[in-house]
């Protein structure tokens, strides 16, 4: 049974939650502000964090922010309704995924099973490697040019899904469904903060090797293009 840690100061939510996932197949673990939170999810336990950002003691976006400097934990975080600075910031900082609040419940087990999909090996277990990029789907592991990436499990999903379509670009619908098991919401920017931070790991920057390139009203393509070889 897969153990989640749910961190939200909604006590009510968190019991209904608790009872719901229960009987999904899933044991639900809960704490209920910021710093308790932060201690749970580095102990290790846990196949994800389901973490809220209007905490008490420690705001959400600060225990995202001190997780994923030592751990990849995979996290869902829900935001208020609205709130789209927080979503991006959140996203920015190593969240997989987002629900806006209110929510429905069979929505957040979608969301979680999805990202639970992801974290499983992948049944294709052949390394994959273009240009300085190698993965390898069987232990979740990936390098640039010998060097090691940490990447959360969104940014290892979308890797692989660039690597395996290597020159045909990809609309930011296919990569929703594909990386996050999910359609795009109208104004949804949670593939272009993938994107993004994908990149940034690859060392994706002016004058240098370019691996993910935007195309302008298509979507993205994995390139690597080396400057003055285009």
């Amino acid at each position: 049974m897969e153990r989640i840690l749910l961190v939200d100061d909604d006590v009510e939510l968190c019991e209904i939650l608790v009872e719901y996932f229960a009987a999904e197949g899933f044991e639900m673990e809960t704490a209920h502000d910021g710093v308790r939170g932060l201690e749970r999810a580095r102990s290790s336990e846990h196949a994800l964090m389901i973490l809220d950002l209007l905490l008490p003691r420690l705001r959400g976006l600060d225990v995202l922010r001190e997780l994923r400097a030592k751990s990849n934990l995979p996290v869902l975080i829900l935001t208020a309704r609205g709130e789209d600075v927080d979503r991006i910031l959140g996203l920015e900082l190593g969240a997989d995924d987002y629900l806006p609040k209110p929510f429905n419940s069979r929505e957040l087990l979608a969301r979680v099973r999805a990202i639970l999909r992801r974290v499983r090996p992948s049944s294709d277990g052949a390394r994959i490697a273009i240009g300085d990029v190698t993965l390898d789907p069987a232990v979740r592991h990936a390098w640039r040019a010998g060097r090691p990436l940490s990447l959360t499990m969104a940014e290892f999903a979308l890797l692989e899904v660039f690597l395996r379509h290597s020159g045909e670009v990809l609309s930011r619908e296919q990569l929703a469904e594909q990386v996050l098991g999910r359609p795009l919401a109208p104004f949804d920017r949670s593939i272009d903060v993938h994107v993004s931070n994908l990149r940034k790991r690859l060392g994706d920057a002016a004058g240098a090797r370019e691996h993910i390139r935007a195309i302008r009203g298509e979507g993205y393509v994995f390139v690597w293009v080396e400057p003055g070889r285009e």
